[in-house]
């Protein structure tokens, strides 16, 4: 594993973990969580690379090891989009899959989407129609939490997503300014991810909607269920081998 730091296109500094050889593969974490956090820790990482990839994990601004500005500019919308296409352009990549979980799905559908990427095929975990069309409302339990953080009591829906942002250490002035940035989506856009895409999500995972229901919207999508919720079903293996299954079957 290797970790370094490559300048986006507004100069932030954002940090970029390497595992294995081969094809590329450019993974994408989740909201408030970070690349050790969603792929390196459980091992998915290590399942994608045993099957001759090169794993590059992105932590988007404001995660990980990456810097969190606090000027406003540096959170022009769809700034998650913009920064992995500067990671994609600094590391020359011409063939190569993309693919992330919860935000870095939703991240890679909107880069797909909007013409800006061009993988040779696509994995989206943790994500369904309602974190896509109506992530207006998920992104507003988040500033709630974040305005209203130490005051939430035991007991409110609110508690467990307080107790996580304190455990990953988020940077909450940042973590607003980036909240702002992120527009809802036009299911229609969804007929431009045309390249084969695996939709994989937990069993008991409901938080962005129906993940079934996206799948059967994309032109060439197929659907896998693995074990957990939405937040459970990153800390355990089946994530990984449903992905490294999926690209072998693929090849």
């Amino acid at each position: 594993m290797k970790t370094e730091h490559f300048a986006s296109f507004d100069g932030t500094q954002l940090a970029l973990h390497r595992a294995g050889s081969g094809t590329p593969f450019v993974l994408l974490h989740g909201l408030f969580s970070s690349a050790q956090m969603n792929w390196i820790k459980w091992g998915h990482a290590e399942a994608i690379a045993a099957n001759g990839y090169e794993v590059l994990m992105l932590d988007f601004r404001v995660h990980g090891d990456s810097e969190a500005p606090h000027d406003p500019a540096k959170y022009p919308e769809n700034v998650l989009v913009r920064d992995v296409v500067a990671l994609i352009h600094h590391l020359g990549l011409d063939t190569y899959v993309l693919g992330g979980f919860s935000l870095g799905a939703r991240t890679s559908l909107h880069a797909v989407a909007q013409g800006m990427l061009d993988p040779q095929r696509l994995v989206v975990g943790g994500m369904g129609t309602a974190g896509l069309g109506e992530w207006s409302k998920r992104s507003a339990h988040f500033m709630r939490v974040i305005d209203e953080f130490e005051n939430i009591p035991r007991g409110d829906p609110a508690y467990f997503s307080m107790q996580f942002l304190k455990s990953q250490g988020v940077d909450r002035v940042a973590a607003r300014l980036l909240l702002q940035t992120l527009p809802d989506m036009e299911l229609d856009a969804l007929a431009n991810v045309t390249m084969p895409t695996l939709v994989v999500c937990g069993d008991e995972d409901r938080d962005n909607g129906s993940a079934q229901e996206l799948a059967e919207l994309l032109p060439d999508a197929e659907y896998r269920e693995v074990p957990g919720t939405h937040m459970s079903s990153v800390t355990k293996p089946d994530l990984g081998r449903a992905i490294a299954d999926w690209l072998k079957e693929a090849a």
